[in-house]
């Protein structure tokens, strides 16, 4: 599989897509997430961590660069915005926190070279700016490695419903 691209029409399906992509996932998985600043990064988030079972609000962690949260399975939430060198990646140890948690990297995109090549990439675009319709988004996911190959039925299962 190359890729599916699911339409966005509001935050609240954003987060469907999230919840939706988030019961595909499993303790070990990366997730990079790619889009302009307000493209809806965050809010897919929330929607995966909804499934994974996170009770708590998952909020941005632009300042912080990484949060974990404990969940059924644990999430944690890396934003790479800010990133100023590549050695604060490497100090976050995200290979540590991985075995038993589901990670998501906003801006992954950014340091995809210092990231698992195993990995599924989100690209989320905003589309029909100016027509109207500003909360449109295109959401764009590519998967890499074999153990997303193994799981392309489930992928392409999950843009027939969402579609």
């Amino acid at each position: 599989m190359r890729g599916i691209t699911i339409v966005s029409r509001s935050a609240e399906e954003t987060r469907g897509i999230g919840r939706a992509l988030g019961a595909l996932l499993v303790a070990g998985d990366v997730v990079l997430l790619a889009g302009d600043l307000g493209a809806g990064k965050t809010e897919l988030t929330k929607g995966i961590g909804s499934t994974l079972g996170v009770d708590g609000v998952i909020v941005s962690p632009t300042f912080t660069l990484a949060r974990r949260y404990p969940g059924r399975v644990p999430l944690v939430h890396v934003d790479l915005y800010r990133l100023d060198r590549v050695q604060e990646l490497l100090d976050l140890g995200l290979e540590e926190e991985g075995d038993d948690a589901v990670i998501v990297v906003e801006w992954g995109d950014v340091a995809t070279a210092h990231l698992p090549a195993e990995r599924l990439e989100v690209q989320i675009a905003q589309v029909g700016a100016g027509d109207g319709n500003d909360d449109e988004r295109a959401i764009t996911i590519v998967p890499q490695g074999p153990s997303w190959h193994s799981r392309d039925a489930e992928l392409a299962r999950l843009a027939h419903g969402l579609a």
